[in-house]
This record gives C-alpha cells, structure tokens and sequence, in this order.
C-alpha cells in the first residue's frame, strides 16, 4: 500500500508541532487517532520514523529523510492548488505589507497606482520599518527584506538583487575633489550608518580584500537620511541602486570609484507564512514586484 497525503500532512504536523498532543489539538483530533496515523504510515513504509516514548520522540535518519521530502511534496501540492485556483478567482482582501522606508519609497511606491488598476479589490496597507521586525506581532503578510536571511521559519521568495554605488552629490566634488583610490577615502567626509555595521563596509577592491570599511563622519539610521544628506553635498555615501537610480540618471549624484567598485550586489526578498487564505493576494504583488525589479539586476553605472 502507497502512503496517502493526509498521512503524510499528520507525519509532518507531529513533527513541526513537536508532540503528537499538540498535533492532535491543532488538526482536531484525537492524540490516539494522530499516534494510529503514524502507525499505519510506519507500517506501509516498513521503517520507523519516529522513536517515540512517554517523555519524549526522536526522528530517526529515515524520518528525518523522509520528512524533508515529505515537506517538499506538500508544499509543491499546495502551491499547484493554489495556482489552479488562481486562475479561477479574482484577487481581494487586506495586504499588509512591510519594508524599510527607501525601498517602500522607491521600489514599491512608484507602482502602486498600475497593481491598485490590476487589482482593485486588493486594499493595501503599507508599512514602513527599517529594522527586522516580527511579523505575527506587525500582523504583516509580506516583509521585503534587504541583505542576507536569517530566518528558516519564514517562506522567502527572492525579488532580484541591487548593486551597491559610492556616491557623491556634484558640489560635494567641487568642494572636496574626486578620490581616485580606495586609500584616498579616508581624507574624505563619510556618511554611514549608526546601525548594521556590515552597512560600513563598501564593496570597493582594494590591497588586501573587496571589502573597505569605512569611519564615518556623518552616521544616520536610515538610508533615506542618509540620500538626503548626499543631495545636500554632506559627504560621500554608499547606497543601493534602488533608491539612487533616478539621481544618478538626473545627475544629482554622481559614482565614484566605480573601477575599484567589487560587484557585490544587495539580494532583496519577500518573506511570509504561508497561508492559504493570503496565498492570492501575496502571489499575485509578488510576481507584480519582481517584474518590476527585474531591471535593477541588470544595472551598471560605470561613472
């Protein structure tokens, strides 16, 4: 006999609710249902998934096999259900939505108007951190994040990613000169960032790694603060293609040390529980986004 689906939800519910008490409570039934579940599964694999006593249970390397891939199959299950029935229903609902300030100013801001003529009976409600927040507390169905992930218990999609540019407003040039070298740096005004400190360290090339870290004159915990007070001539800043594109394009910021610059580029992703209810609404701004961001992977500016 094949295992069914329902059992293979029971074996991964056990597991991720940690006990099968707490498995039976969230599914509704009976611990001695749950436990017969796991039975019977055991039984038609032939294997032992769960060494279980009275205190405590184990996943055994079998379980532990077969639950990474049993997890994988029911995602896969309910992302196929989830597409079908998106081609049969019309979007709606609350999205909350939260990202740091500039990417929800410059990312997210400018598109609104086209995904709101999309989707009009999506209401959105946007709210702007520009620290990790949590987010069943902020109530959120989707957080763009910036950088590395460090969460595993959040689904994330990735969005693209964004080059980082040392920037400096055209007065500030004027007044100060051009660097011509990494080293040259430290003679100039910095602006950095009071928080995340790997902000400070600027993708540049330079004798001994691809990594300069800076110290700044001038520190703020926003990268929007610190855009304005790059425009205001204040000092010279490293900050992502995203929210600086359009001043490079008009010419209110200009790049520096392009030729030193390493590469790097910011990955940028949508995070979220899953859940079928949201699936939708968060699908349907999640491809939207990515369309839209799909440019900034492809971005250069060589000054």
């Amino acid at each position: 006999m094949k295992a069914r689906s329902d059992e293979l939800q029971m074996f991964v519910c056990v597991i991720e609710c940690g006990s099968i008490s707490a498995a039976a409570e969230q599914v509704g039934q009976t611990p001695s249902a749950v436990s017969r579940s796991l039975s019977r599964l055991e039984a038609k694999l032939d294997t032992t998934l769960i060494n279980r006593t009275t205190r405590r249970m184990d996943l055994t390397e079998e379980g532990k096999y077969f639950f990474e891939h049993a997890k994988r199959i029911l995602d896969q299950m309910d992302e196929l259900e989830e597409r079908l029935s998106a081609r049969q229903q019309t979007p709606s609902g609350r999205l909350r939505i939260n990202a740091a300030a500039p990417f929800m100013l410059h990312a997210i801001v400018p598109y609104i108007a086209e995904f709101r003529g999309l989707y009009p009976d999506i209401q959105l409600e946007l709210n702007s951190n520009d620290l990790i927040i949590d987010l069943l507390e902020q109530s959120t169905d989707i957080a763009i994040r910036i950088g590395a992930l460090a969460d595993s218990t959040l689904h994330a999609r990735s969005l693209g990613c964004s080059p980082l540019h040392i920037l400096a407003s055209p007065d500030y040039v004027a007044r100060h000169g051009t660097p011509t070298t990494v080293e040259q740096l430290g003679d100039h005004q910095l602006l950095g960032f009071t928080q995340t400190e790997t902000l400070n360290h600027w993708p540049l090339r330079h004798a001994h790694g691809d990594r300069w870290q800076i110290e700044a004159s001038l520190s703020a915990s926003s990268g929007e603060t610190l855009r304005h007070l790059a425009l205001a001539g204040q000092g010279i800043v490293c900050l992502s293609h995203f929210m600086t594109c359009d001043d490079i394009h008009t010419g209110r910021l200009q790049v520096l040390l392009a030729e030193a610059n390493s590469g790097y580029r910011q990955p940028i992703n949508a995070v979220y529980y899953r859940n079928s209810q949201l699936a939708l609404r968060i699908q349907c701004f999640l491809d939207f986004i990515q369309d839209k961001l799909a440019g900034y992977a492809l971005a250069e500016f060589r000054g």
